[in-house]
């Protein structure tokens, strides 16, 4: 019978607790095909949380211990490597070690950010693409989107220069992690997006004919729109309020509670109020009220959708204009607070604007 044939690509490994140390003597040599195809070995290791553990935290291996450095630190020299693939896979190494929270912490840890950073700007479409897969992974942790909050105006230029671009599909496909890359990160502080021009940045992205395009800008700029800055910027910036309304009839579902979500945020205040009031948001809110949804599931997606819709009306039942057509329509949203089957924090958005559509001093 004849032998298997080993992987070209990819790096003899050992057994057991030598396999990792053995690949890091690799990534040490001179040769960038030995390198390659230690990172090939080492991608297809970290598959397995304990060789991961013992990767990023060094083992028990006196070989381990006693080489220079460490694998986080070998990572960042790699990302700085004159060949284009050292780079390449470096990325989709860290993209790996960041499936797992150990991953995560270490290079939250370490001093990898810095190079990643500069490879937003590789020639390689593929590297750049891995380093925002990275970073996204990242930003989904609290931990990590305070440390990324610094590259917001970065990420904000490159939004810009994306839109400047003839659209691929591996492009639109890196709008996607930065339009949620820069989400996640508004969501702990939206004051880096709005300093960069994110609203305007943002609005652009809302026409987009990809849904999930659609989805990330317009969840991005919800998170945009909850300081009181934001509420005036989204308010202030020119046909907007007009893009939102339409996004609340999207096919997505997504995009739609996103939209409302924005809507409900800007409703605070009183140029809110009267932009919604004047674009006659109170209807379209209401349409969305008024579909029924027999299946469990398709409810449970449209729970946040309702919940803000809700929210946005009893905001702009505090307007005397607002409030006098939400009472012409008051057996909606009365059966909305009443309904059993219907959710508890629906019902209790519902019993809220009830309560404000028929205040009377």
């Amino acid at each position: 019978m004849a032998g298997v044939r080993a992987d070209p690509t990819w790096a003899p490994v050992a057994f057991g607790r030598r396999a990792v140390p053995q690949l890091f003597e690799e990534l040490q040599k001179p040769e960038p095909g030995r390198r390659l195809r230690a990172l090939a070995s080492l991608c297809d290791l970290v598959h397995d949380p304990e060789l991961l553990y013992q990767a990023v935290n060094g083992g028990n291996t006196e070989l381990y211990q006693a080489v220079n450095g460490g694998f986080m630190e070998q990572l960042a020299v790699l990302l700085e490597d004159e060949d284009p693939l050292v780079k390449v896979k470096t990325c989709e190494l860290l993209h790996q070690l960041t499936a797992h929270s150990a991953g995560r912490q270490a290079l939250l840890t370490s001093s990898l950010l810095s190079p990643l950073s500069l490879l937003l700007d590789d020639s390689s479409s593929s590297c750049r693409t891995s380093v925002h897969r990275v970073l996204n992974r990242l930003a989904l942790l609290p931990a990590g989107a305070e440390s990324l909050l610094s590259l917001v105006p970065k990420l904000m230029l490159k939004l810009r220069h994306e839109e400047d671009e003839e659209e691929e599909e591996e492009e639109e496909e890196v709008q996607v992690l930065l339009l949620s890359t820069i989400a996640c990160c508004s969501r702990l502080d939206a004051q880096p997006s709005l300093s960069s021009d994110g609203v305007s940045l943002l609005r652009r992205k809302l026409s987009h004919r990809r849904p999930d395009i659609r989805r990330e800008a317009a969840a991005a700029m919800m998170a945009l729109s909850v300081p009181v800055d934001g509420k005036r910027q989204v308010c202030e910036e020119e046909e907007l309020l007009p893009v939102l309304l339409h996004l609340l009839q999207d096919e997505d579902v997504d995009v739609r509670t996103n939209a409302a979500g924005v809507i409900m945020n800007v409703a605070i205040i009183t140029a809110g109020k009267q932009r919604c009031l004047g674009l006659d948001v109170i209807t379209v809110l209401l349409s969305l009220l008024s579909e029924e949804e027999q299946e469990e599931e398709k409810r449970r997606r449209r729970k946040a959708l309702v919940v803000y819709s809700l929210r946005a009306l009893t905001a702009l039942a505090e307007a005397p204009d607002g409030r006098h057509l939400l009472l012409e329509h008051l057996p909606l949203l009365v059966r909305r607070s009443q309904d059993a089957e219907e959710d508890q924090e629906v019902r209790r958005a519902a019993q809220t604007a009830v309560e404000v559509v028929t205040w009377t001093p």
